[in-house]
């Protein structure tokens, strides 16, 4: 079953394949017997967060996983034992996620790899003729950023991003679209955490981890061991801070809700206030977007967990009419005086239920929830951000495709060096 973006829409029923058209459009027995009469068979690369992933694939119907991919040989042990415990047909362990994409069967590959790894790899995939699931933020920079968005549309592939409060929450912000609070004016979200010092040597990783695959197209700077499985995240030539860490998850639903894309103005001011050790992006901060009639902004705590002040909800949006405030998948509505006056719930799902959206689709069951055009809009938020804040300066871009506007230190941000070799190409 060769499916690709365009047929998930346009194709119909041929030599007995069943069509794969969206469900509203193809009868419920016809839907159920493409879906019953054959296995996805998927591939996981990454086996920290990628765990996750392996959990809902396993509880997902006629879905097989066939490939975990892993450089690091203790989670690979780990992973491989998780799947044998639950699937009774065999899954193939590998450390270079490159032997999966020669399976001519594969369905689709799993991402939930690094930031630096995730355009890369999802370029191979999709050049190898495979749909992809990528973790967020889904590219480590704003080049990467154009760069898949053109691939799932050279090689006519379904990316789905992993941001799941896409799925959780869709109820409320079609509660909040439906009119809530009235027209919405300016929408907040929070990160609070107790993060601890970094450097203070590496997480537990198997003694044979292959630093040199690890590292993959990123171009060799300094010794990165003491950065693994996770502070990578903190240095600039590996990661995107905690704004593309974290803040990914809350501004895509901030941005949502105020129906945008692109901002015209960007700052994100704060610093590295809480530690003195080898972390280079802020643990404090607040990330603010100007879209002209609206805007938003992103309030960063991350080595304090500021526990006094309970913020009403993840997100909050601000309206004529009064507040709306959602965290999972519930909301609550507050009157201009702050009085409570009505509330919901959706059904959330976790991981099942995003990943699930995405296998569906796969099906022509429905399309995706965050597809990755979409979801790479977002991301360009955290990248926009970033790059506020390493060139101290207000950013401007074009509101219509998010192209800096005369902005020369920023444009040297806005891609990166690679190894030779390793260059992603569409």
């Amino acid at each position: 079953m060769n499916i690709t973006r365009r047929s998930a829409i346009q194709r119909t029923a041929v030599l007995g394949l069943a069509s794969v058209l969206p469900s509203t459009f193809l009868p419920g027995s016809l839907r159920a017997a493409n879906a019953a009469g054959r296995k996805l068979r998927v591939a996981v690369v990454g086996l920290g967060r990628g765990m996750g992933h392996v959990a809902a694939l396993l509880n997902l119907k006629d879905v097989e996983v066939a490939w975990l991919a892993e450089v690091d040989s203790l989670r690979l042990e780990k992973g491989l034992k998780a799947v044998e415990a639950k699937q009774s047909t065999p899954c193939q362990g590998v450390k270079d996620f490159r032997k999966c994409l020669e399976d001519k069967s594969l369905d689709a590959v799993f991402i939930a790899t690094p930031n630096f790894w995730h355009t890369p790899a999802a370029l191979l995939a999709m050049q190898a003729g495979k749909h992809v699931y990528v973790e967020k933020p889904g590219s480590q920079n704003p080049h990467e950023a154009e760069l898949i968005v053109a691939a799932s549309k050279k090689y006519d592939r379904l990316v789905q991003m992993g941001n799941q409060r896409r799925t959780w929450m869709r109820e409320a912000i079609e509660a909040l679209h439906g009119g809530a609070i009235g027209e919405v004016h300016f929408a907040r979200s929070f990160y609070n955490a107790s993060r601890k010092a970094i450097g203070q040597g590496a997480q537990a990783a198997a003694p044979d981890l292959d630093f040199n695959l690890w590292q993959g197209p990123v171009a060799d700077e300094r010794d990165i061991r003491s950065f693994v499985h996770y502070d990578w995240h903190w240095l600039w030539h590996w990661g995107n801070g905690e704004l593309g860490n974290n803040g990914i998850h809350h501004l895509d639903i901030l941005r949502w809700g105020l129906k945008v894309r692109y901002p015209s103005r960007i700052t994100y001011n704060g610093g590295r206030y809480w530690h003195s050790d080898k972390q280079e992006t802020p643990d404090t901060g607040t990330a603010t977007f100007d879209f002209g009639k609206v805007g938003m902004e992103w309030v960063q705590s991350s080595s304090m967990p500021r526990a006094a002040e309970k913020p009403l909800a993840e997100c909050l949006f601000y309206g004529e009419n009064g507040t709306f405030a959602i965290t999972g998948s519930a909301w609550t509505v507050y009157d201009p005086k702050g009085v409570k006056v009505s509330e919901g719930k959706g059904p959330g799902g976790g991981d099942v239920a995003h990943i699930g959206n995405f296998i569906n689709a796969l099906r022509g069951e429905g399309s995706l929830n965050s597809p990755i055009e979409e979801g790479q809009i977002s991301t360009m938020l955290c990248h926009l951000g970033n790059i506020a804040y390493r060139t101290n300066t207000v950013v401007r871009c074009d509101p219509q495709t998010g192209r800096l506007l005369q902005n020369p230190e920023g444009d040297k941000l806005w891609t990166r060096a690679y190894r030779p070799g390793w260059e992603p190409k569409v």
